[in-house]
């Protein structure tokens, strides 16, 4: 959550002349609703199955460039379909976080002590980014076209064009 996932995303798939799938704004479409809305309305565990099951049906089709949802890879299916995939943990430390998504509480998961949620929310995440990902890229600090230049660069090495 504000790393920069889309963005960065969508500039490595224009360099890579890929198609773009942001997994949140699939879920958005599907849904209809915002997902804060889906968050109040329906509750997290409702979201968590709808993501999971977009992200497996985007994961499956393998066709360009997909920015997961940030709480998708906790889930023991969405997890294993990333395992061996080209997956790229972002990196990112708290105060470009901030900058990114002002830790405003239109966040459904940072809603109460925003700082402090987002810190032990990533804490819990990471070790699993981490196992997930072929490479970790830092963003602190960086402009997103210089990630995606590293990303597509990675990507171009292992034969991902």
């Amino acid at each position: 959550m504000g790393v920069g996932k889309s963005t960065v995303g969508r500039l490595v798939a224009e360099r890579l002349g890929l198609p773009f799938i942001d997994g949140d704004a699939a879920v958005v479409a599907h849904d209809g609703r915002e997902i804060r809305d889906i968050f109040v309305d329906e509750g997290e565990p409702y979201f968590r199955a709808l993501e999971r099951d977009l992200t497996l049906g985007l994961l499956a089709d393998q066709s360009g460039v997909l920015a997961v949802g940030g709480g998708a890879p906790m889930n023991p299916d969405v997890a294993a379909a990333l395992e061996g995939l080209p997956v790229v943990f972002l990196d990112v430390g708290i105060a470009d976080a901030a900058k990114r998504i002002g830790f405003d509480t239109a966040r459904p998961l940072l809603a109460v002590n925003p700082r402090a949620s987002w810190i032990r929310m990533m804490n819990e995440r990471r070790e699993t980014y981490e196992r997930l990902a072929r490479w970790r890229v830092d963003t602190v600090g960086r402009e997103a076209e210089d990630v995606a230049n590293e990303i597509a660069g990675l990507l171009s090495e292992v034969g991902i064009q």
